[in-house]
Order: structure tokens, then sequence, then C-alpha cells
């Protein structure tokens, strides 16, 4: 299969080139010429599968044709060394759980994927010198990536992260690896961190001298495996007999998650309607309200890996429904919540059910009780990240002390190691260019 840009002034690449450029020349981002169709008969079968069996056959038909048959159920496998369970929180209201990787968010899936693609793809073409890959992240996507390709041969990693604007846990799950894996802390938000990235994939000069390529949601390689997800919790609701009218509420942020869900039912799955839940960052869900998408400034809010003033991936959902404001609007709702609102939900849910949300699984659960679930209909929620991972945000919320899993505790005790940068894209650039071999640390991953 091609894969084309969304700015329609690239040329067509192989899923092998897409992965390793990551962005297009145009700037723009890789979509494929066609979604792939899951036959009906299978869908219905899902129910008897494993998480590992059923992503393959997605993984088959989406990059069947570009890679070996056994070398993707291989990566499949690793990267799928966990399950992610659907918990009923309340009514007809579930969770899914994703936080049961490495990092304990919902990134890890498609990080590791990711990880082990682009690998796969650098030994195959033989690539001489080392892979660049640089990812902006406002919270989750650091530690995800920075894990998932910790140790892989041939291919370093850049980490930009907000200075003071991701919690302290979430900056040591990247910050504390060495190896090939760089942090850089970013005197300014997360949308300065996404504009020096996407710079330097812009900047031939650099390009020519260092191979770049992306981890974040921008890869094909790195949104597309999150499809796996919603395959899972179709299996999983099938067999409880509750997937005759799924509604499901993403927490958006970059929009990588949601779009990995649009196109999963493109593919055939049976979802009924996705909702996209904001917080205060609401330029999605003001494009639902007006057709106008105007992108802003990033808010700090309580759920900061969604303080994304403009999300790169509304690029891919345009072309998905081919710029039809109205066909989006029939497939996706729209609801935003403050900090207010954030922070009474998780004190509420917790009172009555006994069940602890994250801020960003809050903005889920409340969109779908405001969505208004009709008799019949099961709503499902994306719990992304385990709410340890925002300890001091939680704790102050709910009044009580949270446990903290021991994968976490250990890299809170490691040391941190992080290079300070200013927004500006000459410091970062000769940062860049000056800064090729590895750095002098060599700590080991937190065990």
């Amino acid at each position: 299969m091609k894969y084309y840009s969304t700015n329609g002034k690239a040329p067509l690449v192989t899923l092998e080139d897409a992965v390793i450029q990551g962005l297009a020349d145009d700037r723009g981002l890789y979509m494929p010429e066609r979604v792939p169709h899951i036959d009906s008969d299978i869908i219905k079968t899902l129910k008897d599968r494993t998480f590992i069996e059923n992503s393959t056959i997605v993984a088959q038909a989406f990059f069947g044709d570009d890679m070996d048959a056994d070398a993707l159920a291989e990566i499949v496998s690793d990267t799928l060394s966990f399950e992610t369970p659907v918990i009923q929180v309340d009514s007809d209201i579930y969770s899914l759980e994703l936080f049961h990787g490495p990092t304990l968010a919902f990134k890890d899936v498609g990080a590791r994927f990711m990880a082990r693609m682009l690998g796969y793809f650098v030994r195959r073409k033989g690539l001489a010198d080392e892979v660049n890959v640089l990812v902006a992240t406002s919270g989750d996507t650091g530690g995800a990536v920075a894990n998932g390709f910790l140790g892989v041969e041939g291919v370093r990693v850049f980490v930009l992260y907000p200075k003071g604007k991701v919690s302290p846990l979430q900056e040591s799950q990247f910050t504390t690896l060495g190896r090939n894996i760089t942090a850089i802390e970013i005197d300014g938000r997360f949308d300065d961190c996404q504009a020096l990235v996407k710079e330097a994939f812009a900047d031939r000069e650099l390009n020519s001298r260092m191979q770049l390529t992306s981890a974040n949601s921008i890869n094909v390689a790195r949104f597309l495996p999150q499809s796996f997800y919603y395959f899972n919790a179709y299996a999983q609701l099938d067999r409880m007999g509750k997937a005759n009218d799924v509604i499901i509420s993403v927490p958006s942020g970059n929009f990588g998650n949601l779009t990995a869900g649009l196109f999963a039912a493109r593919m055939g799955l049976p979802v009924s309607r996705f909702i996209a839940a904001n917080n205060s960052n609401d330029v999605f869900f003001n494009y639902l309200q007006t057709g106008q998408y105007i992108p802003r400034p990033s808010i700090e809010t309580l759920a900061n890996a969604m303080d994304v003033g403009n999300p790169s991936n509304f690029a891919r959902i345009l072309e998905l429904y081919r710029n039809d404001y109205q066909a989006i609007r029939q497939m996706i709702s729209g609801f935003r919540y403050d900090d207010g609102q954030i922070a009474a939900a998780i004190r509420r849910i917790l009172s009555d059910t006994g069940y602890l949300l994250d801020p960003h699984g809050a903005c889920g659960y409340l969109a779908l009780e405001d969505y208004g679930l009709k008799q019949g209909q099961t709503g499902l929620f994306l719990e992304t990240a385990h709410p340890a991972k925002f300890k001091e945000t939680v704790e102050a919320i709910i009044g009580s002390e949270i446990d903290v899993p021991n994968s976490l505790k250990a890299f809170m005790n490691a040391e941190k190691h992080s290079v300070a940068l200013g927004s500006d894209y000459a410091g970062f650039r000769a940062y860049l260019a000056d800064n090729q071999a590895p750095p002098p640390y060599t700590a080991n991953r937190p065990s």
C-alpha cells in the first residue's frame, strides 16, 4: 500500500519510507491510500480470540502487503505482553483500562509497536547511519516512546517536553533512562515543543545530515496500532452481550487515539458513535459547533496530557471524511470540561462507585454522562493512564493518598538527566547538529 500526504504536495511513498520519514516532505501527515476492510464474519468471532490474535488480524490487514508475515506477527506478539481489561463502572458505562503497559499509559502499545517496526525497516533498508527520533510530549508520550525505543539498535530518541508542565512521575519516565534516550526540557508550552519537531522535519539541510523521524502520533506506525485497543474492547463487550450499540468516549489531546478509533470503525468495527472529550483546550469542540477550526496556544489544565492547542491529527480526521463537516458531526460528538468539573467528577465517582479516575479518564466518563445513553446502548470510555501518574493532582482532589505501583516508584528513585533549551528553533537546531554522538551517561532502565 502507498501513503500520501495530507497536504497533497509530496510524492506517494511506501510504508517503509512513511515510517522512517515520519512527516512528509510538504510537512503533511501520511495517510494510507485506502482503509482495508475486515469481513463481518471475522468481526463476529473476535470474542473467541485473544488480544494478540485479534491485533495480528488488524495488523495484517494494514501492513501485511509491506512486511514479512512472520516478522509482523512477532512485532505484534512482542508489543502486546499485557491485557487491557474492560471494567464496569456505573450502570451501562464501562472503562477500558489502557494503563497496563510498561509506563502505565495507553501510548505504550503504539510506541512499542513503532519501535519494533522502525527497527525492522532500519535493518531491512541497511541504513548506515543512526535514525534520530524526535518526539514532543505533553505527558505520557515521552515515557511510552522512551521505554519502547530504549536499547533499539540504530535508533536514537530525543524527547522534547515543556518545562514544569508534566507531572514529576511522567518526567521521570523519560529523563532517567540514558543510553539512546535524550530528554530536552523546553522553556515553553507543548505547542512549542511540537512546533520545534515539525520545523526540524522541514529543515532540508539538517535532514541531509541527520535521518530524522517522529514517534508522536504524527507517525503512521504510532497511531494505527492503537486501533488494536478498539477491536479488543469490542471483543470483550461482545463476550458480555454488550456490543450491540456501542458509544466510545475518547479523552482527546493530539487526537491520535480518536483517529485510530475512527480507522477501526472504517475497517468494519461496529461502533455507533465516538465522543471527543476535551478539557479546556477545546479547539475541536468549537469546530464541531461552528465548522471553523481555529488553533490557539494551549492552556494548562489538570488533564495535562490533553493540553494541546493545535492537534496534529485533525488533518487526518478531515482526510478520512473528505473534509465533509456534516459527516464528521454525524460520527463524532464533542464535550469539554474545566478543572473544576474534572475534580468534582473524580471525587463523585470514587465516592459513588469506588472507581478512581485519572483527570483524562474523568473527561471521558463525564462525556458519556452528558451524552445521555439510551436504553440498550453501552458506553465505553478510555481510561488512558494510571491515576498514580498524577499522584499530587489526584491526592489533592480526593484528600487522601493513593498507592503507587512499584514500576512507577522505580522511575521516581532514578537520577534525572535532561538538557535545558529555549523555545527558539535556532538553539534547538544547533543542539541537534552539535550533539549527534550518544550522551555521556549510560543509566539503566529502572527496575
